[in-house]
Parts: structure tokens; sequence; C-alpha cells
């Protein structure tokens, strides 16, 4: 195989391996780190005590508990006006989620969520996805109980299925996640097998490691910009501007492994190729410096007439 043959193979193998890395990347996160419970309830606790999230979730409790205030006195003889009650329920839910009790329930529903999505999405079963909310009422009432709320034994623990996932969302979901789980393992290892074999075949492997390493600090760079532009995207699709903040750190709290990798492709690709050049130029001075020294040539004679 002649020279020019060789690179120009290497030259596209290289080029495919840096092509699939940025995607490999982002499906084995999608599928290993999305995927596990323990990582997302990790990964999601901090946020109880984020400020934007703590005042989404104060909201849309406050609205469902005065949905059922609503409720309860529709039609009742002397009632309130809601309007009177509601910067009360306001303050009181505002309150609750500055609590241990609201981190404790924070932390069950997110892993009652998640576990009824991922068991749904791997036992094939049809139909919406619901959580009950016996386990994460029954917790809280524990917390509260623990903290002396007397008050806290008059908790009913029903079995409340809530819908979370609709069934046509869900079959989408599943053809999504089968995906995933097959890019996210393949993808890696073949763009890890196509930079060897560009590396094997090039006629000079330093320069194919080199822009092997480019390659890959090109790739986590294309991976930080589509984090930081799907989080643009996210968030404009949101049709409330005042839940924004709180989904932004809901995004950013998701995507940070991700974004850690992507800095860390760029920092070895950097690493490796600046390596690979101070490499060669080392080769280059002990290649100078072994070279035997050539004697002057003599100072020309002139004849004599």
């Amino acid at each position: 195989m002649s020279t020019r043959l060789r690179d120009g193979l290497s030259a596209a193998l290289i080029a495919l391996s840096c092509l699939l890395l940025p995607f490999g990347a982002a499906a084995s996160w999608a599928a290993y780190g999305l995927a596990d419970t323990g990582r997302y309830v990790t990964a999601m606790a901090p946020l109880a005590s984020d400020p934007a999230v703590r005042r989404a979730a104060a909201d849309a409790l406050g609205t469902g508990i005065m949905r059922e205030v609503d409720r309860r006195l529709a039609g009742a003889p002397a009632s309130p006006a809601p309007g009177t009650v509601r910067p009360f329920v306001r303050d009181a839910a505002d309150s609750f989620t500055r609590t241990a009790t609201f981190r404790t329930a924070w932390d069950a529903g997110n892993r009652a969520v998640h576990d009824a999505v991922l068991d749904a999405l791997r036992d094939g079963r049809a139909g919406p996805v619901t959580v009950d909310l016996a386990p994460i009422t029954a917790q809280v009432k524990e917390r509260l109980l623990d903290d002396h709320v007397t008050v806290a034994r008059h908790i009913p623990v029903e079995h409340t299925e809530v819908p979370v996932l609709g069934a046509d969302e869900l079959a989408r979901l599943r053809k999504g996640y089968d995906v995933l789980e097959v890019a996210g393992f393949w993808l890696p290892v073949a763009a890890a097998v196509l930079a060897v074999a560009g590396i094997a075949v090039a006629a000079c492997r330093r320069r194919a490691v080199t822009a092997a390493a480019l390659g890959t600090a090109l790739g986590g760079a294309l991976l930080v910009l589509a984090v930081t532009l799907g989080r643009r995207l996210t968030l404009a699709d949101l049709p409330e501007a005042a839940h924004r903040p709180a989904a932004g750190a809901v995004y950013d709290a998701l995507t940070q492994p991700l974004r850690s990798v992507a800095w860390s492709l760029v920092a070895l690709g950097l690493a490796v190729a600046l390596t690979a050049r101070l490499a060669a130029h080392l080769a280059r001075r002990r290649r100078e410096a072994a070279r035997p020294a050539t004697d002057p040539a003599p100072p020309p004679t002139r004849a004599r007439v």
C-alpha cells in the first residue's frame, strides 16, 4: 500500500472516529446516566434548595391546595372568599419548601417518578405511566412526626395514582430509549476502534496521533456547544416564562456530567496533541545532535603561474 493511500485511509478513519465521539458521549450519558435512578436522584437533590425550583414548587403546591379548597368550599354556607385564603396558602406553601420535609418529599417524588418511567420503558407495557402517592405521603408524614408535628397523625395515606406520562408519549420515548441503549455502548466502541485503526495504518503515526487528539478536542468543543444550544432551545419552548429559571436549573443539573465529559475530551485532546508535538520536536533535536559533524571545506588555493 502506497504512502499516499495509507495517509488517506488514516485520515478518513480518524475523521469518522472524531465525528462519532460526541454522539457516543451523548448517547452514553442518556442511556447510562439519566437511566440510573440513583444518579438521577443525586443530581436532582440539590435543586430542593434552589430558589427558582422552590418558587415553582410553591406555585404548583399552592395551586393544587387552592383547587382542593375551592372544591370543598363550593356551595358551603358562609364560606370565606377564595381570594382571602389564597395569600395564606401561598405563604404556607413557600414556607414548606424551605423545610427538610420538602427535601424528603422532593427526593421521594423524583425517585418514584423515575422508577415508574424506567419500569414502563423496560417492561414494554402499554398505557399511561402513573405514580402512587401513598409511599411519598407516608415518608412526608413520618418526617413530620419525627419533627414532633402532632397534627401529622391525621394526614391520610391514600393510594392515589397520578399520571406522569401518556401512552403515546411513552411509546415514542420507548423507541428512543431502545436506540440509545444500543448507541450508548456501540458508538464509543466504534469511535475507539476507528481511531486505533486510523493510527495503525498511517505512514506517520505521530502525525496521526496528533490529528486524532485535535479531532477529539474539537468533538468535545462541539458537544459543549450542543449542550449550550440545547439549553436555549429547551427554555425557549416553555410556554410560561416564569418557570424558565427552574427549568434551567433542572437542565443544568442533569447535563452537568455531560458537560464535564465534554470538557474532559477537550482537555485530553489538547494535552495529547501537545505531547505528540513536543515528542516530535525532541526526536528531531536528538537526530540533529546524533548527526556527525562534517569537516569544514579547505580554503581555496591560488595556482602559481
